[in-house]
């Protein structure tokens, strides 16, 4: 059972990317912000969420739903 944090991290390594680059291909600003997502520190907007769903293609609730897993 992981977190949206956890998941999100694991998505990005799955695809060999920096936080930096991660970044960039969402167009934010700074790198600390996905940094404090990851951790659990923050959540994302709603945009900033579907640009990921659409990056990582996950659907919302593998995603969101944190008794659900990744493929």
């Amino acid at each position: 059972m992981k977190k949206l944090g956890e998941k999100i991290r694991a998505l990005r390594k799955q695809r060999g990317l920096s936080l930096r680059q991660l970044a960039c291909i969402l167009e934010i600003k700074s790198h600390s912000h996905l940094d404090a997502i990851e951790a659990g520190k923050s959540m994302p907007s709603v945009e900033l969420l579907v640009k990921m769903m659409r990056l990582f293609d996950v659907s919302c609730d593998q995603l969101l739903d944190d008794d659900l897993e990744l493929d």
